[in-house]
């Protein structure tokens, strides 16, 4: 009997399209709201040591946004192909692609763990002279890149759940992950319980524990639950031509992070020039801005494995009201998050034990940046779409105008005109080009592509 016919239809191809983007958003959304509580946790424990301390951790975000776009970018790619592999009911390419992805995983381990042994203080150094917050860097980013293999494994785990329908069970990993570091953080760093007081190395150690764990649920979760992948490694053998479709696909996703890297860089270096201060604020504006753009994260990684499967399976109509849905509520979640920074940007800072100099940098820093919420909805969920379809070069390409040809270089001609709050108008100058890309490239997509499925 041919595989194809054992196998029963994934619910991907039949549900209703609401209730099944709902039902695998909801689980994603919810533990991305944990993993940004985490982070914002993290930094306000963190803030309460001294703001050298805050400004560590914030420096660290550059590094920290390379080693998330490696494994989130291979995640994508894996999580593309094999759900499209599934729609087709090919289902030998669908376990290929998981354990290739997997061996794709340990590889992205070693080079950060190479990071972390030789690149750390020179990374610090070249952003700024003060030695003690080079010393609380070192600490730090230290810790996070040398056992960052349990957030590899945690990446590629969860995606291949996800790729099979399986969201709620990241959610249980995501999550479990994001407590332990809740409830370790105060533990280490301040040294209760009888522990020694570890200060942002206690951060760190929080950190790296709880990927840990997450990830080696979400292996248990996946040998035991994920009927319709087998991981087997016995006799493996890297394969050149899965591990080129996995980053065709994912390859743009990384860079497009990658990018983000260089923003953040970029942008410290520019705001050093200010104060020490206004780099914490900027840290502290993406600690926030994670409780808003998390969940909309969330709702796209619930999203790209229906694209995808629908693709796969030749299903246009399913497709489009997935876009559709998935831009509306994406939308919604951004437009709540600009009232919040537009109304609350004082309570917000002083979650993070705000100096007046933070405050006077912070409020306006907020709602201006804020703006482009208004916008970004949009462009985030189209980016995911063209990624989903295997055209992430178009999301590449939208990402490297938006933070390196204008962001970054707005950013530097508005800071010489001597103010710093002039600075934050650089995000929605970026976004108003942003979306005119994305609908641009949607477009295209939809004539080259989404026009002829189903003929």
């Amino acid at each position: 009997m041919e595989q194809g016919v054992i196998k029963e239809e994934n619910k991907m191809g039949i549900m209703p399209v609401n209730k099944l983007l709902v039902s695998m958003s909801l689980p994603m959304m919810a533990s991305m709201l944990v993993q940004a509580l985490y982070n914002i946790v993290d930094s306000i424990f963190v803030s309460r040591i001294n703001e050298n301390a805050l400004t560590a951790v914030s420096l660290a975000f550059p590094i920290q946004t390379l080693m998330v776009a490696l494994g989130s970018g291979t995640g994508v790619g894996i999580n593309a192909v094999l759900s499209k592999s599934l729609g087709e009911k090919n289902y030998d390419k669908a376990n290929k692609a998981a354990t290739n992805g997997v061996f794709l995983a340990l590889v992205s381990y070693i080079v950060f763990l190479l990071v972390g042994l030789l690149a750390v203080t020179p990374f610090y150094a070249s952003q700024t002279d003060d030695a003690e917050i080079i010393a609380y860097g070192f600490q730090y980013m230290t810790i996070v890149c040398c056992f960052s293999c349990g957030m590899y494994a945690q990446f590629v785990f969860e995606r291949l759940l996800q790729s099979t329908g399986k969201t709620f069970y990241t959610m249980i990993t995501q999550g479990t992950g994001a407590v332990i570091n809740i409830i370790l953080d105060p533990i280490f760093i301040f040294g209760y319980l009888g522990m020694p007081k570890m200060g942002v190395a206690g951060a760190a150690c929080a950190t790296v524990i709880g990927q840990f764990v997450a990830g080696t649920m979400a292996f248990v979760i996946n040998q035991k639950k994920n009927t319709e992948i087998s991981l087997h490694f016995k006799g493996f053998r890297p394969d050149k031509h899965m591990i080129e479709q996995i980053y065709t696909v994912g390859i743009p996703s990384i860079i497009m992070q990658a990018i983000g890297s260089l923003m953040t860089y970029g942008m410290n270096r520019i705001l050093m020039v200010f104060t020490s201060t206004a780099a914490a604020v900027f840290g502290v504006y993406f600690k926030l801005q994670s409780f808003i753009f998390m969940p909309v994260f969330g709702l796209n990684n619930g999203m790209v494995p229906i694209i995808a499967y629908n693709y796969g399976a030749n299903k246009k109509d399913r497709l489009l009201k997935t876009e559709k849905l998935s831009v509306l509520y994406a939308m919604s979640i951004m437009f709540i998050g600009f009232l919040v920074f537009q109304t609350f940007p004082n309570i917000l800072l002083d979650l993070f034990d705000a100096s007046e100099a933070m405050l006077n940098i912070g409020i306006p820093a907020l709602r201006i940046i804020s703006i482009s919420f208004l916008l970004a909805g949009f462009c985030i969920i189209e980016g995911s779409v063209f990624q989903a379809l295997g055209n992430g070069i178009y999301s590449m390409l939208v990402s490297i105008a938006r933070q390196l040809v204008v962001l970054l270089p707005a950013a530097y001609l508005l800071a010489c005109l001597g103010n710093v709050n002039y600075v934050w108008w650089a995000f929605p100058i970026a976004e108003l080009m942003s979306i005119t890309m994305t609908i641009i490239f949607r477009f295209r997509i939809g004539r080259q592509i989404i026009h002829h499925i189903g003929e």
